[in-house]
Protein backbone atom coordinates (compact mmCIF):
# COMPACT_ATOMS: atom_id res chain seq x y z
CA UNK A 1 0.00 0.00 0.00
CA UNK A 2 1.17 3.26 -0.78
CA UNK A 3 0.75 6.39 1.34
CA UNK A 4 1.21 10.25 0.04
CA UNK A 5 4.07 11.52 1.18
CA UNK A 6 4.49 15.64 1.47
CA UNK A 7 7.98 16.23 -0.36
CA UNK A 8 9.56 18.97 -0.57
CA UNK A 9 8.37 21.62 -3.24
CA UNK A 10 4.69 20.48 -1.95
CA UNK A 11 4.73 17.76 -4.59
CA UNK A 12 2.85 14.97 -3.67
CA UNK A 13 4.52 11.88 -4.04
CA UNK A 14 3.76 8.50 -4.21
CA UNK A 15 5.90 7.03 -1.87
CA UNK A 16 6.43 5.17 1.58
CA UNK A 17 6.72 6.87 4.89
CA UNK A 18 9.90 5.10 5.42
CA UNK A 19 10.95 6.12 2.09
CA UNK A 20 9.85 9.47 1.79
CA UNK A 21 11.42 10.16 5.10
CA UNK A 22 14.67 8.15 4.84
CA UNK A 23 17.41 10.50 6.31
CA UNK A 24 19.60 11.99 3.45
CA UNK A 25 22.58 13.45 5.72
CA UNK A 26 24.44 12.11 8.56
CA UNK A 27 22.93 14.62 10.86
CA UNK A 28 19.30 13.56 10.34
CA UNK A 29 20.22 9.85 11.41
CA UNK A 30 18.62 8.68 14.74
CA UNK A 31 20.62 6.87 17.37
CA UNK A 32 23.89 6.07 15.39
CA UNK A 33 26.10 8.65 16.38
CA UNK A 34 28.88 6.44 16.84
CA UNK A 35 28.88 5.48 13.75
CA UNK A 36 27.92 8.55 11.68
CA UNK A 37 30.36 11.04 13.56
CA UNK A 38 33.32 8.42 12.58
CA UNK A 39 32.19 8.34 9.08
CA UNK A 40 31.60 12.22 9.17
CA UNK A 41 35.25 12.94 10.20
CA UNK A 42 36.77 10.06 8.07
CA UNK A 43 35.49 11.90 4.90
CA UNK A 44 36.94 15.23 6.69
CA UNK A 45 40.34 13.98 6.91
CA UNK A 46 40.31 12.04 3.38
CA UNK A 47 40.53 8.77 5.50
CA UNK A 48 37.84 6.77 4.07
CA UNK A 49 38.40 2.99 3.96
CA UNK A 50 37.99 0.98 0.80
CA UNK A 51 35.44 -1.98 2.39
CA UNK A 52 32.68 -1.20 5.19
CA UNK A 53 30.66 -4.09 7.24
CA UNK A 54 27.44 -2.51 8.02
CA UNK A 55 26.09 -4.82 10.71
CA UNK A 56 22.71 -4.59 12.88
CA UNK A 57 19.45 -5.62 13.06
CA UNK A 58 17.03 -4.87 10.13
CA UNK A 59 15.60 -1.28 10.10
CA UNK A 60 18.40 0.41 11.83
CA UNK A 61 19.34 2.75 8.64
CA UNK A 62 22.51 0.00 7.51
CA UNK A 63 21.70 0.91 3.55
CA UNK A 64 20.47 4.66 4.52
CA UNK A 65 24.03 5.15 6.12
CA UNK A 66 25.57 3.82 3.11
CA UNK A 67 23.71 5.77 0.56
CA UNK A 68 24.59 9.23 2.92
CA UNK A 69 28.22 8.00 2.62
CA UNK A 70 28.38 7.46 -1.03
CA UNK A 71 26.75 10.96 -1.66
CA UNK A 72 29.28 12.51 0.59
CA UNK A 73 31.94 10.84 -0.75
CA UNK A 74 30.89 12.82 -4.14
CA UNK A 75 29.64 9.03 -5.81
CA UNK A 76 26.06 9.92 -8.43
CA UNK A 77 23.81 7.65 -9.14
CA UNK A 78 25.39 6.93 -12.24
CA UNK A 79 28.42 5.19 -10.12
CA UNK A 80 26.28 3.65 -7.31
CA UNK A 81 25.62 -0.01 -7.31
CA UNK A 82 23.44 -1.68 -5.35
CA UNK A 83 23.07 -5.74 -5.28
CA UNK A 84 20.60 -7.87 -3.15
CA UNK A 85 22.78 -10.82 -2.22
CA UNK A 86 19.62 -12.42 -0.89
CA UNK A 87 18.55 -13.38 -4.66
CA UNK A 88 22.37 -12.36 -6.35
CA UNK A 89 24.41 -14.50 -4.05
CA UNK A 90 26.23 -17.23 -6.25
CA UNK A 91 29.74 -16.91 -7.59
CA UNK A 92 28.82 -16.08 -11.27
CA UNK A 93 26.78 -12.55 -9.75
CA UNK A 94 30.13 -12.08 -7.71
CA UNK A 95 32.21 -12.59 -11.18
CA UNK A 96 30.07 -10.21 -13.15
CA UNK A 97 30.89 -7.43 -9.99
CA UNK A 98 34.73 -8.39 -10.16
CA UNK A 99 34.45 -7.43 -14.10
CA UNK A 100 33.04 -4.06 -13.82
CA UNK A 101 35.14 -2.79 -10.63
CA UNK A 102 38.34 -2.25 -12.45
CA UNK A 103 36.55 -0.30 -15.09
CA UNK A 104 36.66 3.67 -14.15
CA UNK A 105 33.61 5.77 -13.13
CA UNK A 106 31.72 7.07 -15.28
CA UNK A 107 31.32 10.53 -13.42
CA UNK A 108 32.30 10.54 -9.82
CA UNK A 109 35.66 9.67 -7.75
CA UNK A 110 34.60 6.00 -6.90
CA UNK A 111 32.44 3.41 -8.04
CA UNK A 112 30.41 2.68 -4.92
CA UNK A 113 28.59 -0.90 -3.95
CA UNK A 114 26.15 -1.60 -1.91
CA UNK A 115 26.06 -5.13 -1.23
CA UNK A 116 23.04 -6.22 1.42
CA UNK A 117 22.10 -9.01 3.24
CA UNK A 118 25.48 -9.71 2.05
CA UNK A 119 25.86 -13.18 4.97
CA UNK A 120 23.37 -14.56 2.17
CA UNK A 121 26.23 -15.16 0.00
CA UNK A 122 27.67 -18.33 -0.49
CA UNK A 123 31.44 -19.82 0.09
CA UNK A 124 32.39 -19.81 -3.40
CA UNK A 125 30.88 -15.97 -3.88
CA UNK A 126 32.82 -14.72 -0.82
CA UNK A 127 36.42 -16.03 -2.40
CA UNK A 128 35.80 -14.64 -5.19
CA UNK A 129 35.16 -11.68 -3.58
CA UNK A 130 38.18 -11.51 -1.09
CA UNK A 131 40.34 -11.69 -4.09
CA UNK A 132 39.07 -8.28 -5.26
CA UNK A 133 39.00 -6.72 -1.14
CA UNK A 134 42.49 -7.50 -0.81
CA UNK A 135 43.42 -5.65 -3.80
CA UNK A 136 40.92 -3.40 -5.18
CA UNK A 137 41.38 -0.78 -7.23
CA UNK A 138 41.85 2.86 -5.80
CA UNK A 139 38.32 3.90 -7.43
CA UNK A 140 36.23 0.87 -5.60
CA UNK A 141 34.40 1.82 -2.40
CA UNK A 142 32.15 -1.29 -1.43
CA UNK A 143 29.90 -1.73 2.17
CA UNK A 144 28.54 -4.80 2.57
CA UNK A 145 25.19 -4.92 4.76
CA UNK A 146 24.04 -7.40 7.44
CA UNK A 147 21.55 -8.38 10.07
CA UNK A 148 23.72 -11.60 10.74
CA UNK A 149 27.55 -11.00 11.11
CA UNK A 150 28.37 -14.06 12.83
CA UNK A 151 27.50 -15.72 8.48
CA UNK A 152 30.26 -13.17 7.52
CA UNK A 153 33.89 -14.93 7.24
CA UNK A 154 36.38 -13.51 9.37
CA UNK A 155 38.67 -12.17 6.21
CA UNK A 156 36.57 -10.24 5.23
CA UNK A 157 35.54 -9.07 8.14
CA UNK A 158 39.66 -8.37 8.96
CA UNK A 159 39.57 -6.79 5.72
CA UNK A 160 36.68 -4.28 6.84
CA UNK A 161 35.91 -1.46 8.91
CA UNK A 162 33.04 -2.94 10.91
CA UNK A 163 30.26 -0.96 12.07
CA UNK A 164 27.82 -2.07 14.42
CA UNK A 165 23.77 -0.30 14.52
CA UNK A 166 22.56 -0.51 17.63
CA UNK A 167 18.48 -1.02 17.67
CA UNK A 168 16.81 2.50 18.48
CA UNK A 169 15.63 3.25 22.02
CA UNK A 170 11.95 3.12 22.41
CA UNK A 171 11.96 7.18 23.66
CA UNK A 172 13.99 7.28 19.59
CA UNK A 173 11.45 5.66 17.99
CA UNK A 174 8.72 7.22 19.41
CA UNK A 175 10.11 10.54 19.14
CA UNK A 176 10.60 9.26 15.57
CA UNK A 177 7.15 8.44 14.20
CA UNK A 178 5.71 11.73 16.31
CA UNK A 179 7.89 13.94 13.99
CA UNK A 180 6.64 12.26 10.78
CA UNK A 181 2.97 12.17 11.80
CA UNK A 182 3.37 16.03 12.51
CA UNK A 183 5.03 16.36 9.19
CA UNK A 184 1.83 14.91 7.24
CA UNK A 185 -0.21 16.73 9.35
CA UNK A 186 -1.17 14.75 12.17
CA UNK A 187 -1.57 14.76 15.88
CA UNK A 188 -0.28 11.62 17.36
CA UNK A 189 -0.88 11.22 20.69
CA UNK A 190 1.68 10.12 22.91
CA UNK A 191 0.79 6.59 24.14
CA UNK A 192 -0.21 5.74 20.87
CA UNK A 193 3.48 7.11 19.49
CA UNK A 194 4.63 4.45 22.19
CA UNK A 195 2.42 1.79 21.00
CA UNK A 196 3.66 2.06 17.92
CA UNK A 197 7.36 2.30 19.07
CA UNK A 198 6.93 -0.87 21.13
CA UNK A 199 5.36 -2.69 18.04
CA UNK A 200 7.92 -2.07 15.98
CA UNK A 201 10.67 -3.87 17.95
CA UNK A 202 13.53 -1.60 17.46
CA UNK A 203 12.63 -1.06 13.43
CA UNK A 204 12.93 2.52 11.85
CA UNK A 205 11.06 0.98 8.73
CA UNK A 206 8.55 -1.04 10.64
CA UNK A 207 7.76 1.78 13.20
CA UNK A 208 6.67 3.93 10.05
CA UNK A 209 5.18 1.30 8.19
CA UNK A 210 2.99 0.58 10.86
CA UNK A 211 2.57 4.91 11.26
CA UNK A 212 1.87 4.87 7.97
CA UNK A 213 -1.35 2.27 8.10
CA UNK A 214 -2.74 4.37 10.63
CA UNK A 215 -2.62 7.52 8.95
CA UNK A 216 -4.04 5.70 5.61
CA UNK A 217 -7.18 5.00 7.85
CA UNK A 218 -7.64 8.11 10.41
CA UNK A 219 -11.20 10.03 9.74
CA UNK A 220 -9.63 13.40 11.31
CA UNK A 221 -5.69 14.49 11.99
CA UNK A 222 -5.98 13.43 15.64
CA UNK A 223 -4.84 9.94 16.58
CA UNK A 224 -5.46 8.35 19.75
CA UNK A 225 -4.06 4.54 21.15
CA UNK A 226 -7.44 3.12 20.27
CA UNK A 227 -6.87 3.97 16.52
CA UNK A 228 -2.96 2.34 16.17
CA UNK A 229 -4.42 -0.77 18.40
CA UNK A 230 -7.47 -1.55 15.62
CA UNK A 231 -5.33 -1.12 12.85
CA UNK A 232 -2.63 -3.27 14.43
CA UNK A 233 -4.44 -5.48 15.87
CA UNK A 234 -2.90 -4.79 19.25
CA UNK A 235 -5.08 -5.78 22.48
CA UNK A 236 -7.11 -3.65 23.82
CA UNK A 237 -5.30 -1.52 26.75
CA UNK A 238 -8.34 -2.79 29.36
CA UNK A 239 -7.45 -6.18 28.14
CA UNK A 240 -3.91 -5.76 28.78
CA UNK A 241 -4.47 -4.34 32.08
CA UNK A 242 -7.34 -7.01 33.11
CA UNK A 243 -4.65 -9.79 32.60
CA UNK A 244 -1.82 -8.17 34.31
CA UNK A 245 -4.48 -7.41 37.18
CA UNK A 246 -4.76 -11.51 37.59
CA UNK A 247 -1.32 -12.32 37.25
CA UNK A 248 -0.11 -9.85 39.47
CA UNK A 249 -2.66 -11.40 41.40
CA UNK A 250 -1.83 -15.32 40.76
CA UNK A 251 -5.19 -15.74 39.87
CA UNK A 252 -4.64 -18.29 36.71
CA UNK A 253 -8.74 -18.78 36.82
CA UNK A 254 -9.16 -15.17 35.59
CA UNK A 255 -6.32 -14.71 33.62
CA UNK A 256 -6.56 -17.75 31.83
CA UNK A 257 -10.30 -16.59 30.87
CA UNK A 258 -8.57 -13.24 29.40
CA UNK A 259 -6.55 -15.76 27.20
CA UNK A 260 -9.00 -17.67 25.90
CA UNK A 261 -10.98 -14.55 25.02
CA UNK A 262 -8.45 -12.84 23.44
CA UNK A 263 -8.13 -16.30 21.28
CA UNK A 264 -11.56 -15.85 20.36
CA UNK A 265 -10.94 -11.93 19.37
CA UNK A 266 -8.58 -13.20 17.28
CA UNK A 267 -5.43 -11.26 19.35
CA UNK A 268 -2.15 -11.87 17.98
CA UNK A 269 -0.41 -14.01 21.11
CA UNK A 270 3.08 -12.64 20.59
CA UNK A 271 2.11 -9.21 20.11
CA UNK A 272 -0.36 -9.73 23.93
CA UNK A 273 2.56 -11.00 25.35
CA UNK A 274 5.06 -8.74 24.67
CA UNK A 275 2.67 -5.66 25.75
CA UNK A 276 1.94 -7.94 28.70
CA UNK A 277 6.28 -7.96 29.79
CA UNK A 278 6.27 -3.97 28.72
CA UNK A 279 3.60 -3.42 31.54
CA UNK A 280 4.70 -6.26 34.03
CA UNK A 281 8.53 -4.81 34.09
CA UNK A 282 7.42 -1.04 35.05
CA UNK A 283 4.88 -2.94 38.06
CA UNK A 284 8.22 -5.02 39.17
CA UNK A 285 10.57 -1.61 38.88
CA UNK A 286 7.55 0.07 41.22
CA UNK A 287 7.99 -2.28 43.53
CA UNK A 288 11.11 -2.81 44.28
CA UNK A 289 12.67 0.76 43.46
CA UNK A 290 9.90 2.97 43.89
CA UNK A 291 11.90 6.50 43.41
CA UNK A 292 11.78 5.46 39.33
CA UNK A 293 8.21 6.36 39.82
CA UNK A 294 8.91 9.97 37.88
CA UNK A 295 10.59 8.46 34.99
CA UNK A 296 8.37 5.84 34.56
CA UNK A 297 5.52 8.35 34.67
CA UNK A 298 6.74 9.50 31.23
CA UNK A 299 6.33 6.72 29.51
CA UNK A 300 2.86 5.77 31.38
CA UNK A 301 -0.31 7.41 31.46
CA UNK A 302 -1.58 8.61 34.90
CA UNK A 303 -3.97 6.11 35.09
CA UNK A 304 -2.14 2.86 33.93
CA UNK A 305 0.89 4.32 36.31
CA UNK A 306 -1.68 4.39 39.36
CA UNK A 307 -2.57 1.26 38.76
CA UNK A 308 0.99 -0.23 38.45
CA UNK A 309 1.18 1.02 42.08
CA UNK A 310 -0.92 -0.83 43.01
CA UNK A 311 -0.46 -3.93 41.42
CA UNK A 312 3.25 -3.92 42.72
CA UNK A 313 2.47 -4.53 46.17
CA UNK A 314 0.65 -8.20 44.73
CA UNK A 315 2.47 -11.29 45.45
CA UNK A 316 2.69 -12.33 41.47
CA UNK A 317 5.06 -9.10 40.90
CA UNK A 318 8.14 -10.97 41.19
CA UNK A 319 11.40 -11.85 38.91
CA UNK A 320 10.34 -14.87 38.28
CA UNK A 321 7.19 -13.97 36.89
CA UNK A 322 8.72 -11.84 34.64
CA UNK A 323 11.25 -14.55 33.51
CA UNK A 324 8.44 -16.73 33.07
CA UNK A 325 6.39 -14.43 30.47
CA UNK A 326 9.77 -13.83 28.77
CA UNK A 327 10.36 -17.28 28.12
CA UNK A 328 6.84 -18.11 27.05
CA UNK A 329 7.33 -15.38 24.28
CA UNK A 330 10.62 -16.98 23.38
CA UNK A 331 8.48 -20.84 22.55
CA UNK A 332 5.61 -18.74 20.95
CA UNK A 333 7.89 -18.39 18.09
CA UNK A 334 7.37 -22.31 17.32
CA UNK A 335 4.68 -23.63 19.25
CA UNK A 336 2.11 -25.77 17.96
CA UNK A 337 -0.30 -24.10 19.75
CA UNK A 338 0.14 -19.85 19.92
CA UNK A 339 -1.30 -18.95 23.02
CA UNK A 340 -0.23 -22.47 24.98
CA UNK A 341 3.15 -21.64 26.43
CA UNK A 342 1.59 -18.30 27.51
CA UNK A 343 -1.32 -20.50 29.06
CA UNK A 344 1.23 -22.56 30.97
CA UNK A 345 3.24 -19.28 32.22
CA UNK A 346 0.10 -18.43 33.73
CA UNK A 347 -0.62 -21.82 35.79
CA UNK A 348 3.37 -21.64 36.80
CA UNK A 349 2.96 -18.08 38.38
CA UNK A 350 0.00 -19.16 39.95
CA UNK A 351 1.33 -22.19 40.96
CA UNK A 352 4.77 -20.60 42.42
CA UNK A 353 5.23 -20.82 46.30
CA UNK A 354 6.44 -17.48 48.34
CA UNK A 355 7.50 -14.01 46.56
CA UNK A 356 11.09 -12.15 47.51
CA UNK A 357 9.78 -8.95 49.57
CA UNK A 358 11.31 -5.92 48.56
CA UNK A 359 13.22 -4.05 51.62
CA UNK A 360 11.59 -1.04 52.90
Amino acid sequence: MLYTARMAGNKDVQQVLYRAYRPKNFSEVRGQDHVTKVLAAAIKNKKTAHAYLFAGSRGTGKTSVARILARELGVSDKDLYEMDAASNRGIDDIRELREGVYSMPFESPYKFYIIDEAHMLTKEAWNALLKTLEEPPAHAIFVLATTDRDKVPETIQSRSEVYVFRQPTREVLTGVVVEVAKKEGYILERSAAELIALLADGSFRDALSVLQKVLAVSKDTKIDIAEVELVSGSPRGEFIRRILDAVSKKDATAALAAIDQAVRENYDMRTLTKLLIHRMRFVLLLRFAPDLAKSIAQELGETDLALAKDLSKNPGVTSDTLRTLLEAYERMAYAAVPHLPLELAIIDIAEAKGSIVPKK
